[in-house]
């Protein structure tokens, strides 16, 4: 034995820590924990230093830091601050990649998606900003394209566009997923590019009968849908009984105003139409999944009063 009494054996070195001799030796055979010494028989000694130091190897490497880099530590080359700042950033992005594997997992669980589909919502999770805003705005080109639309309504779909952020939500990556899906289906394509030709229809109508409509009047009779359809749907009115006609005659009346139309049964025949071309669920979706993408806060449906309203026309006489 050394003469050293302050020297320890790796067996003692082994109960001090907690670790099992075979680590401690390969922590020493890697320059890690170098032995200060050798006894008479040629055993590994190691001195005051050994503990701190196996503390920190085990530590770093518990962290997932790598032989090389744990060795520079060790020489003083790299910091632990360094390190560790180094290793939560690595931490935080292998942590939104895995959240966006469990919201991919969850959504195919959920859907009881094909191994194909769940390929697809894995791919559209790993876009980039750009592709992602590209998908919107191709979606936008296509069903806008050749058409005299309204410049408001194009330059608002073209700004909204899906920003999903940097550690987003499972709800936030299921949205981005059925956004994708939908701005790819055909019949929605048809949808709203009709929706953009009667836009364009109406708006000629209505400047050579009342040189246009009035804007703040639009707002008040969508508010009033919203507000009186909905309250006679909460209160379980049917919007075919003669309980609905006051509320229906009402606002028919508004909408005839709104056009510079008479109301009757033709105008509720025409404004029905209208209402049933703008009325798609689809579409209120859209603008609730870019919402849930973004971070908007939330707003309650309208849809179903205006399909109160669209079926009490239907009724009407």
């Amino acid at each position: 034995m050394s003469d050293d009494a302050t020297l320890i054996t790796i067996g003692e070195l082994a109960r001090c820590t907690g670790l099992p001799v075979r680590t401690l030796r390969f922590y020493s055979d890697s320059g890690l924990v170098p032995p200060a010494g050798r006894s008479d028989a040629g055993y590994r000694l190691y001195d005051h230093d050994a503990l701190p130091r196996v503390e920190l190897v085990r530590t770093l490497r518990e962290l997932g830091v790598d032989l090389p880099t744990t060795r520079r530590v060790l020489e003083r080359e790299l910091s632990v601050a360094a390190v560790a700042a180094a290793h939560a950033a690595a931490l935080e992005a292998q942590i939104r990649v895995l959240r966006q594997r469990r919201a991919v997992l969850r959504a195919a669980s959920r859907r009881g998606s094909s191994p194909q589909e769940m390929k697809l919502m894995h791919k559209l999770t790993q876009l980039s900003d750009d592709q992602r805003r590209r998908i919107i705005e191709e979606f936008v080109d296509d069903v806008f394209g050749g058409l005299d639309a309204d410049p408001g309504v194009v330059g608002k779909m073209r700004a909204a566009s899906p920003d999903l952020p940097d550690d987003p939500t499972d709800e936030q990556v299921q949205a981005w997923i059925e956004l994708a899906e939908l701005v790819a289906d055909e019949a929605f394509r048809r949808r709203v590019r009709e929706m953009a030709q009667r836009s364009h229809a109406d708006r000629v109508a209505d400047g050579e009968t009342n040189d246009g409509a009035d804007p703040a009047l639009a707002v008040r009779a969508a508010n009033a849908v919203a507000e009186q359809a909905g309250a006679a749907l909460a209160a379980g009115i049917d919007p075919a009984s003669p309980a609905a006609r006051p509320t229906l005659d009402e606002l028919a009346g508004m909408f005839a105003e709104l056009h510079g139309r008479e109301d009757g049964p033709e105008f509720r025949t025409w404004l029905a139409d209208l209402l049933e071309t703008f009325s798609d669920r689809r579409a209120e979706r859209y603008w609730e999944l870019l919402g849930i993408i973004n971070g908007w806060p939330a707003r309650p449906s309208s849809t179903p009063a205006w399909e109160w309203l669209l079926k009490g026309l239907r009724a009407s006489p």
